[in-house]
């Protein structure tokens, strides 16, 4: 069982808060020798695979890590372009990791905002007047669930298909919310949470979760 991500969006669909609690990814490194046997190409700003599918690669896997230091899109640490750096034979036997794309601050602020519109639309073509709108969506590998709120805060977490007692988990973290930010005199509303105490009580809850599956009186 595992709770993936948390989302906070503001009622205009700004993305407030988020954080990963655990993103499973199916990683693959391997050492290499000039010239690399595999195709790369820039997409969206990182270094996919293009061709070459080996060993647990394939295509579409970005590079995550250059010699077990971790690359900064299509740059390594030091800033200089992966893909020149891989045409020096000088800088060979390389160790390079790969795996599934890891989403960038933009593309999570663009993907709030489209849930905002999605979780309107659904309202919108409700039989009936007073829809909740979308409470869950279903994958194969992971369910999303919302929760808004009267005032139009909606809080969505990213779980496990099987994790059970995620309703309670949602009305847990409004709780911490109500209590953590909107008590913090230093936050402002429908901006971005940055308070210590939120943070702590959020992983502290999310660990309950996983390993309780739900909440009890008095959680």
């Amino acid at each position: 069982m595992a709770i993936f991500s948390v989302y906070v969006v503001n009622k205009a669909g700004g993305l407030i808060y988020q954080y990963d609690n655990y993103v499973p990814r199916a990683e693959v490194e391997k050492t290499f020798s000039f010239p690399l046997d595999l195709v790369l190409k820039i997409y969206d700003e990182k270094l996919v695979v293009s061709f070459g599918q080996r060993d647990g690669i394939r295509v579409g896997h970005a590079v995550l890590s250059i010699n077990g230091v971790d690359v900064n899109g299509k740059y390594t640490a030091e800033g200089k372009e992966i893909l020149e750096y891989l045409k020096d034979p000088a800088n060979y036997p390389v160790s390079i990791r790969f795996g599934r794309p890891r989403l960038t601050s933009n593309e999570k602020l663009m993907l709030a905002s489209m849930f905002h519109s999605l979780f309107a639309i659904g309202s919108q073509l409700s039989p009936e007047v007073g829809s909740s709108g979308i409470e869950m969506l279903e994958t194969d590998v992971f369910k999303l669930h919302c929760f808004q709120t009267l005032t139009g805060i909606k809080f969505i977490v990213l779980a496990d298909p099987r994790q059970s007692g995620i309703d309670a988990l949602l009305r847990k973290i409004y709780e911490i919310y109500s209590d953590f930010a909107l008590k913090n005199p230093f936050y402002s509303l429908e901006m971005p949470i940055r308070c210590e105490l939120f943070d702590q009580n959020l992983k502290s809850a999310l660990e309950i979760a996983e390993k309780a599956g739900a909440f009890g009186p008095g959680s």
